[in-house]
Order: structure tokens, then C-alpha cells, then sequence
């Protein structure tokens, strides 16, 4: 789909410079700009580009001045990056903008269909599931039983939703996500063995949340595993049962989170972190990467870092000694022969 320069220009609001008529349908980064793609140029450093680039149209700040001749339509706005993430987002949609029921797919004859889905080839949707208007779901994806899904959310090819498990508004779910898998829970016998505990809670997903590509979260073994109203979680992440995320808490690439975990909103938390279970952790609380957690953490706004994890500052501290342990290893040995020596002298005397 073309955009012409214009029609660009009026949707973001801002000024035009040069031909208004030039048309493009592609995004492109400035320095890989070609004709018929549009770019933005936020960064300072790249401003070079801007007179070198074969891209079409060009977004720009308002304060931007060229200083020789440029070759691409300029629109001038507030916030380029921002502006171009909206224009992102807009080809995002169209891009996805796909409806009907495809051949080969199943659906149940008990589940409610909203208006304006998709549902592609080999998809499964389960009895008594519901489908909200605008849901797309690619091929290859399970919707278990009595599943909700809400309007607006897409599921990626090969996610799968076990029975009984909620989505909410506008949420994207990437390939390879899990949703609803049994909990590990296994009660230790007499005998050395394990007998498997039923897990027959579910798992309550709210609006706008996004989930990477092959996360898994596990259903509760009771009551509910809980992801709230805009959560982002990267790839390959690891939520267990009765684990509960708060509001806006963004998660980084292989984290464990044990059972029954509470985490609190406005949440930080690096890649490769792992949080044992049945703890608390405070609103606003910043983790840093490959930190191990194993107690809860009850002040607000709180930066850890290390396994096992503490204060950022204290942990800094500690570091520059522990990196300087084989120098003090040294000068302890030196002294301890120089206390040798002196002692050896005494007596000699």
C-alpha cells in the first residue's frame, strides 16, 4: 500500500518541505534508505545520512536546518522517533490485516466468533471458547476449552492456550507461546517418588499485555496464574504457577519466576534473573541481569543486583574488592613473609 508524502504529513501534523505528491511503501533506516521508503532521522550522529540517502521522504525534528541540499521530501515534526514508531505501528496493522476463517482450520460449533477475526489454516478452536471481534489467529495455534480471548489480541502461529484460560484486550502473544501448562507441582513420597498434584486453576492474561516468542505460564494449581494490564515479556521466560506480575512490569529474556511469587507494578527486571517462589517484590523494583533472588523485597523503588542479590551500591562496592582479591591475596603473602622476617631476626639476635 502507497502514502503519499501529504498524506503522511497530515497524519502526523506536521510540516511539509518539498514535493507533496512523492509516494512511498516502505520503511527503511535513513542510512539504508532507497526510493519509495520513508525514514527518520532522531539521532544526532546520523545526520550525515541525511544527505546521501536515497529514501523518498525523510521525518525530521522541527529544529533541523540543512546545511546543503537534500534530495528526499522533508516532514518536519515534534518528535521524529515518535512519530515514526506511530507510522511503525500503523504498517504493523496493515500488515496483519487479515480476516476470515481459512480452509483446514477447526472450529467448534460452541464457540462464539466475534466480527472481523481471523483464524488461519490448522488452527484449533475448542468447544465453548470466545473469540472478541478484530482477533487474529495464525496457523497452527490451539485454543483450548472454554478459553477467552478478547478483541483485538493476535496470537502467533504455534502458540498454544490450554482449557479454560482468559486473554485479554489487545494483547499479542509471539510464536511458540504456552499458556495454561501444568504447573510443577509433585508431592514427594515415602517411597522417594513424586505423585503428581492436579493443577486445576487457570491463567488470567489482562489488556494490552505482550508475551515473547516461546515464553511459557503456567496454569495455578488453584485460583489463578495472573499477568495484569501491561506486562511486557520478552522471549523464553519461565512464569510458574500462582505467580502473579502487577501492572507495567517489563521482564527480559530466560527469568525464572518460581510458584506463588507476587510482583508488584512499574517492575524492572533484566534477562537470565531467577526469583524463587513464594516471595513478594515491591513496586518499581529494578533487577539487574543474571541476579538470583531468593528472599523478598519489600521497599519500593529498590535496585538489586548479584546472586544472591542486594543493594546496587553495596553490590558495586563489593565487586572492585572482589576484583581486586588476587592484589590483596598478593599483599597479604608479602606480609606475612615480612613478619616471617622479622621474627626470624629476633630471634637470631
Amino acid at each position: 500500500m502507497e502514502f503519499s508524502a501529504l498524506q503522511i504529513c497530515q497524519l502526523l501534523g506536521g510540516e511539509l518541505i518539498g514535493d507533496p505528491g512523492v509516494k512511498v511503501s516502505k520503511l527503511a533506516k535513513i542510512e539504508e534508505g532507497f526510493p519509495g521508503s520513508l525514514s527518520f532521522l532522531a539521532n544526532p550522529k546520523y545526520t550525515s545520512y541525511i544527505y546521501e540517502t536515497q529514501a523518498s521522504i525523510v521525518i525530521v525534528g522541527n529544529d533541523f536546518v540543512p546545511e546543503q541540499g537534500i534530495k528526499p521530501t522533508i516532514i518536519k515534526v515534534a518528535e521524529p522517533y515518535q512519530s515514526f514508531a506511530q507510522l511503525l505501528e500503523i504498517y504493523n496493522r496493515i500488515q496483519r490485516d487479515k480476516s476470515g476463517i481459512e480452509k483446514f482450520s477447526y472450529v467448534s460449533p460452541s464457540a462464539k466468533i466475534g466480527e472481523n477475526v481471523y483464524i488461519g489454516s490448522f488452527a484449533y478452536i475448542g468447544s465453548h471458547v470466545q473469540l472478541g471481534n478484530g482477533v487474529k489467529i495464525y496457523p497452527n495455534v490451539y485454543v483450548g476449552d472454554n478459553s477467552i480471548i478478547k478483541d483485538g489480541t493476535t496470537l502467533f502461529p504455534g502458540v498454544k492456550i490450554y482449557s479454560d484460560c482468559e486473554i485479554g484486550v489487545e494483547c499479542t502473544l509471539h510464536a511458540g507461546v504456552i499458556i495454561g501448562a501444568d504447573g510443577f507441582g509433585f508431592a514427594p513420597q515415602k517411597d522417594t517418588t513424586y505423585k503428581k498434584v492436579a493443577q486445576i486453576g487457570n491463567v488470567v492474561i489482562e489488556d494490552y499485555v505482550e508475551i515473547g516468542a516461546n515464553t511459557t505460564i503456567d496454569r495455578a494449581t488453584l485460583g489463578s496464574t495472573i499477568i495484569r494490564k501491561g506486562v511486557k515479556l520478552d522471549n523464553h521466560i519461565q512464569i510458574a504457577h500462582n505467580v502473579e506480575i502487577g501492572e507495567n512490569t517489563v521482564i527480559a529474556a530466560q527469568t525464572g519466576i518460581a510458584g506463588s511469587t507476587k510482583i508488584g507494578r512499574d517492575c524492572m527486571i533484566g534477562g537470565q534473573v531467577g526469583i524463587v517462589g513464594h516471595i513478594l517484590i515491591a513496586d518499581k523494583v529494578k533487577i539487574a541481569a543474571q541476579s538470583g533472588v531468593g528472599s523478598s523485597i519489600l521497599k519500593e523503588g529498590e535496585i538489586v543486583q548479584g546472586s544472591p542479590a542486594f543493594g546496587v551500591g553495596d553490590y558495586k562496592r563489593t565487586y572492585v574488592l572482589f576484583r581486586k582479591l588476587p592484589q590483596l591475596e598478593k599483599r597479604i603473602a608479602e606480609l606475612e613473609q615480612a613478619l616471617q622476617d622479622i621474627k626470624q631476626t629476633s630471634i637470631n639476635e
